[in-house]
């Protein structure tokens, strides 16, 4: 089943700009066309690969690092240790957000309770 790409914008919660722009930088492999229209059909395939792009995106990995890993992907299985240090190196990252993400929250816990028994 392919569908179109707003369908496919609908579903993955992106605009159709974005899968354009996904596609013309190389994120995505080459999006199937309809013989007659000439319009792209996105399939299941091409929405997952949507779905992780996004997730690696809302991560923060830059587009760059994303576009490498997936030409690592299309290159297969021979980049297997490639694309699991690319990853696990970003896990890193994305583990020094969180934990400053969780500071962050503790000081605004604290500022809180500042404010809570100021009031009482």
């Amino acid at each position: 089943m392919a569908i179109t790409i707003s369908a496919a914008a609908r579903l993955s919660g992106v605009s159709a700009h974005t899968l354009r722009y996904y596609e013309r930088a190389g994120l995505l492999d080459p999006v199937g066309r309809d013989d007659s229209s000439g319009h792209r059909r996105f399939t299941e395939h091409d929405l997952a690969r949507v779905e992780f792009l996004c997730k690696l995106r809302a991560t923060g990995m830059p587009i760059r690092e994303v576009r490498r890993y997936a030409e690592l992907i299309r290159r297969g299985d021979a980049t297997n240790a490639q694309r699991l240090e690319m990853i696990e190196a970003h896990r890193e990252v994305v583990l020094a957000r969180l934990e400053e993400a969780q500071r962050t929250l503790e000081l605004v816990d604290f500022t809180i309770n500042l404010y809570r028994e100021k009031l009482t």
